[in-house]
């Protein structure tokens, strides 16, 4: 095996060596936040191709990995680079949703097959090459509300990313569901993902008097808003989106966040989960393996997702090669084909059925809710 490493962008090719000719290569490039405020969901992205291998059905797999550096111009540079320079047969991009949104379009525009490790819009012709790893909003947010709901909630406030891609297709979700469980929803407030204080919006919040807040934002500034309205008294429940479990929310959130209740994949308490669920034995797999070789308490959601996008990829692969070799456009497009067509495909956060009006292919089985207990995570029923 042979590592490269750069700086700038951060580049790590792995090959096996002694495989076959170039032509039959499978270059797979990979554009994730290795750096940046988004570095605690694109970190363990990273880690995660480290896990990955580097051959399939006796083909060479040869793996690029850049940063994108939670910007989305540095992300659509990563995709012209990875199409264009690389040519390589599949992308797996996008930590954060701005960064999926930026290189959509390149892969549209060449035909390459994305799998995108944010959630997306996924609507109209820009899509039509991506395929995403994280549970579709609309999923996760009836989680919730099916959770308000039954704890008669009624008024439902929103401080979170906005204006930002993520927190919008939150708005939208939570806009078009909010009637048929009763509940009204707003104030919204909303801050950028540099922010470092939300105490305005908080006191907004508060003063407007919700039963229940969601916030919506990912990673350790997760934590912030929650913690905010913590301190200033707020005594209703505080939700969260799959943006926010990770190490570092409980780390930083620490007491502020005990009784917060976030809807997610299955991965982070894989062993909660009933033995008849189909992401426990992958997830425990994933799990086992990240935690070997990161440390003990290192594993998070977010690195699941690039797994995910392997067992989607795994299953695409064999079927795409039956119709046209790696490295051409016929192989590119038998790639999508494939990805949009496999069925019962199970990962750490679910199990994906593409098809070609849905291109996230999660259901129910992609969603629990959890509740901080302790300082850690618990699974809980509704």
């Amino acid at each position: 095996m042979k590592i490269k490493l750069s700086i700038k962008p951060l580049v790590i090719a792995l090959s096996l060596i002694g495989a076959g000719n170039a032509l039959a290569d499978i270059t797979i490039g990979v554009s994730v936040s290795a750096t940046g405020s988004a570095a605690v969901l694109g970190g363990p992205q990273k880690n995660t191709t480290e896990l990955l291998p580097t051959s399939i059905g006796g083909e060479k797999i040869i793996w690029i990995v850049l940063d994108e550096a939670t910007d989305p111009t540095a992300a659509a540079k990563n995709a012209s680079k990875l199409i264009n320079e690389n040519k390589v047969d599949l992308l797996i991009a996008g930590s954060i949703t701005p960064n999926v949104m930026a290189a959509a379009g390149a892969a549209a525009e060449s035909k390459t097959p994305l799998i995108a490790l944010a959630p997306n819009p996924a609507d109209g012709e820009k899509f039509k090459w991506t395929f995403t790893m994280p549970q579709g909003i609309g999923l996760m947010a009836e989680g919730i509300l099916e959770h308000a709901k039954a704890h008669n909630v009624k008024t439902l406030a929103f401080i979170g990313y906005h204006p930002d891609a993520y927190g919008e297709v939150w708005i939208k979700a939570l806009q078009a569901n909010v009637a048929k469980y009763g509940i009204t929803f707003g104030p919204i407030e909303g801050f950028a993902r540099t922010d470092t204080s939300v105490t305005g919006q908080v006191v907004k919040i508060i003063s407007a008097k919700p039963d229940a807040v969601i916030v919506v934002a990912s990673g350790a500034p997760a934590a912030m808003p929650h913690s905010a309205l913590t301190e200033r008294g707020y005594k209703g429940q505080i939700y969260q989106t799959h943006g926010a479990p990770s190490p570092a929310f409980l780390k930083i959130g620490g007491k502020n966040v005990e009784g917060g209740i976030i809807v997610a994949g299955p991965l982070i308490e894989w062993d909660q989960l009933p033995d008849s669920h189909p992401s426990k034995k992958v997830g425990g797999e994933y799990a086992k393996l990240y935690e070997a070789k990161f440390g003990a308490g290192s594993l998070s959601s977010f690195g699941g997702h690039m797994w995910d996008a392997w067992q989607i990829a795994s299953r695409a692969i064999p079927v795409a090669k039956k119709k046209a070799k790696p490295g051409t456009a016929e192989f590119r497009a038998a790639l999508r084909d494939a990805i949009e067509s496999e069925k019962e495909v199970a990962g750490v956060h679910g199990v994906f059925n593409m098809s070609p009006t849905n291109h996230n292919g999660h259901d129910a089985r992609g969603r629990v809710l959890l509740q901080v207990q302790n300082g850690a995570f618990k699974v809980i029923s509704k």
